[in-house]
């Protein structure tokens, strides 16, 4: 499938450096324990920021006449070489403030100086070295790349930091961990680059000297060192190496060499002889050795070696959704041009895919003939009859890499023939933006010649399982064919049945009228107004979802009945006290707006029974308006009594009716027009917008918001529908 460039770079970045990146990982984390098994050496000196040269050097050359050089160390332990009373060689730690010896400097360990020629080199000198440079490299490419990535699926800089939707472990944790780490291994990549490219000289280090003008050198006035001024304005914290004067002559000085300069003092009258400040690249050489083994700071050393842990965890974790990705490749029985049922997806990391490929098998295996391809390579398929798009977002609302170019071979390739379409649009509300390429994916099949709604388009949260199956079973129950989805992403449904009483219901005269039936639990259940209720006519897998009105405490149904309709003579001819046993299915993206300014509520037909249940759940003063279509006064008759109830008692603000079939003959698109200014005000406004009812309806109806939207608030429909603003239960 077609990855994003900064998707590609990344995973051939990793794929291309991970064995030497795992070896540089697990070295460093050792190597990181190096600094701090030194700083737990009795030798350290925790007053060094306050002990001057002229208190310290003239105890020590008091004490120790051979002192050649006195050296501090990166964990603050202070190391003096030369020779004892007797003449012997002395090197040991030292307190500086009164010359005790703290101990003896022992050979370094030989372990870990074979993990670090390891580290360094892999012992394969110059050729290991410039190795492990490029892996420092390209760690560094591999950060940069992975900061992009995140950025883009946090849709934006600022949003970085902001919780991340748990698709799976290794997801959740590469990302969760990139983003905790992404400081320290930053720096141990920048660092480690630098340094290497120092080692082979492509950033120039030349060492410095301070010159000293011999003959300018005085004798006198003579003054005790305790009393020169440099040594009383340095600190012990600012030095790195002191050579000590060989012998008492003039020409001997003492050498300092502090964290930034080198400077030559006159060992007779303190005075300066020379002062040179290190080249910059000398400095951040220095400063470069110090962040990448954490040798000055013990918790530095701590955090390099946690971020080294977690580049080999990334390592695992990459490959781990790499394989994952992989195994849902498109595998193709048939070739688009003598497939019957196309499906199109459009996916950033591929996991859509795996439902694609679900229903794929499903199709195959009812002997049809199928074909998934990616929204990119949309084209004019000769055969087919039906088009399953399945498309997630990402970015701010953008198309997946591989549907970038949908929208233009969309436009590019007309179908010959009628073809019917679903739009499955995957997502998390726990991004802005939900679902929004989906829905523009959606509006531009419905604008096309050839297309013919299946369903309504439908979203799927976090890839939930039980709302991918509530389209399959009602595209299944369209199409005509049996999908037995039984994949571990797609679950199937295990939720037992319950049993509702009848309590009510309608009568009437012919096919073609509509009826009202409510039906009382007998058990405890919780259900809402556009809630569905999941009815099996046959007792097989045969399902047939009708939108529940909550009217009281009771599921009130809308019903059109059909001549030879499974699911709607099976309801007539229920009668009061009938038992059934069906199951609720939560439909959370259809709830009324508790949080809204106003509710325009739009339906046609018996599109109406959730908006009477929303209705009579709104207390007075309600801002709800309702917008609904009808063939005739007659057709309205069956919900009158309670719509008037509602407009009496306040709880519906205003009642707009279009008659198909009498009178003016007008449909609910035309009352929409004619309050063009009402509807606008109301998105503009934060107000809602809904839509039960049939799916040529909501086509008509979804044009002219999308025209109200452009034309008078300079915004495309699909920004309200991914922002909640127009919710819609179509069928």
């Amino acid at each position: 499938m077609t990855i994003s460039i900064w998707r590609y770079s990344h995973l051939a970045l990793a794929v291309s450096s991970f064995i030497f990146l795992a070896l540089a990982s697990i070295t460093g984390i050792i190597l990181a324990f190096q600094p701090l098994s030194e700083k737990v050496l009795p030798y350290r000196t925790d007053n060094l920021s306050e002990t001057t040269l002229a208190r310290t050097l003239p105890v020590l050359r008091k004490q120790y006449p051979g002192i050649s050089e006195l050296t501090v160390d990166k964990n603050q332990f202070v190391q003096i070489r030369g020779s004892d009373a007797e003449g012997k060689k002395l090197q040991a730690y030292i307190d500086p403030q009164t010359g005790k010896i703290l101990g003896y400097p022992s050979p370094k360990s030989e372990f870990f100086e074979w993990v670090t020629a390891l580290h360094r080199s892999l012992f394969i000198h110059e050729t290991g070295r410039f190795l492990i440079g490029l892996t420092a490299f390209l760690l560094l490419l591999i950060t940069v790349s992975g900061t992009m990535l995140i950025i883009q699926r946090q849709r934006g800089l600022k949003r970085f930091f902001n919780r991340i939707i748990k698709e799976n472990f290794a997801q959740y944790y590469h990302v969760i961990l990139g983003r905790l780490s992404l400081i320290p291994i930053l720096i141990i990549a920048l660092s480690g680059t630098y340094l290497s490219l120092a080692r082979f000289g492509l950033i120039a280090s030349p060492k410095v000297s301070a010159e000293v003008d011999f003959d300018a050198i005085k004798s006198e006035p003579v003054k005790n060192p305790a009393d020169f001024e440099i040594f009383k304005n340095i600190k012990l914290s600012e030095v790195q190496t002191i050579e000590f004067p060989f012998s008492e002559d003039p020409e001997d000085y003492y050498t300092l060499k502090l964290a930034n300069r080198e400077v030559t003092v006159n060992q007779i009258t303190g005075d300066i002889l020379s002062e040179i400040n290190y080249p910059t690249a000398s400095m951040l050489t220095e400063l470069n050795l110090d962040l990448h083994t954490g040798r000055t700071n013990a918790v530095w050393a701590i955090i390099l070696a946690v971020a080294s842990g977690n580049i080999l965890f990334f390592i695992y974790s990459g490959f781990a959704m790499t394989f994952r990705r992989r195994a849902n490749r498109i595998q193709n029985k048939y070739t688009a041009e003598e497939s019957e049922f196309i499906i199109l997806v459009g996916s950033e990391n591929g996991s859509t895919f795996g439902f694609a490929n679900a229903i794929h098998k499903q199709l195959i295996t009812n002997g049809k003939s199928a074909f998934v391809t990616e929204l990119n390579n949309y084209r004019v398929f000769p055969k087919a009859s039906n088009m399953i798009i399945m498309a997630a977002t990402y970015g701010l609302g953008n198309p997946p890499t591989n549907a970038a170019r949908f929208a233009m071979q969309l436009e590019k390739h007309k179908q010959p023939h009628p073809i019917r379409f679903s739009v499955v649009g995957f997502g998390s509300h726990g991004y802005p933006d939900f679902c929004k390429f989906a829905f523009e994916v959606d509006n531009l099949f419905a604008k096309q010649e050839w297309s013919i709604p299946t369903l309504e388009i439908h979203t799927v949260n976090d890839k939930s399982p039980d709302e991918f199956g509530q389209w399959a079973a009602s595209w299944s129950q369209q199409a005509g064919i049996a999908l037995e989805i039984a994949s571990d992403a797609l679950t199937t449904r295990q939720e037992p049945l319950q049993d509702f009483t009848v309590i009510h219901k309608t009568e009437v005269t012919d096919a073609g009228e509509s009826f009202l039936i409510s039906f009382q639990a007998n058990d405890l259940t919780d259900f809402t107004s556009g809630d569905l209720l999941a009815i099996y006519p046959a007792n097989d897998h045969r399902e047939r979802l009708y939108s529940i009105g909550k009217v009281g405490n009771n599921i009130q149904l809308s019903v059109k009945l059909h001549e030879g309709g499974l699911g709607s003579e099976y309801l007539y001819r229920l009668n009061s006290g009938s038992v059934i046993s069906a199951r609720i299915v939560g439909n959370e993206h259809f709830h009324f707006p508790e949080k809204a300014t106003s509710v325009i509520m739009i339906s046609n037909g018996t599109g109406i029974a959730p908006f009477l249940g929303m209705i009579d759940e709104q207390s007075p003063d309600a801002n709800c308006r309702l917008y609904c279509g009808f063939r005739d006064q007659a057709s309205f008759s069956l919900y009158k009594n309670a719509i008037d109830k509602s407009l009496e008692g306040k709880k519906l603000n205003s009642l707009h009716i279009a008659y198909s079939r009498e009178g003016e003959r007008q449909y609910v698109r035309d009352l929409l027009a004619a309050d063009e200014a009402f509807v606008a005000d109301t998105l503009a406004n934060d107000g809602v917008i809904m839509l039960c009812g049939s799916l040529s309806m909501q086509n008509k109806v979804v044009a002219l918001l999308d025209d109200i939207c452009q034309a008078r608030l300079g915004k495309d429909i699909s920004y309200y529908q991914s922002h909640s603003q127009v919710l819609m239960d179509c069928y």
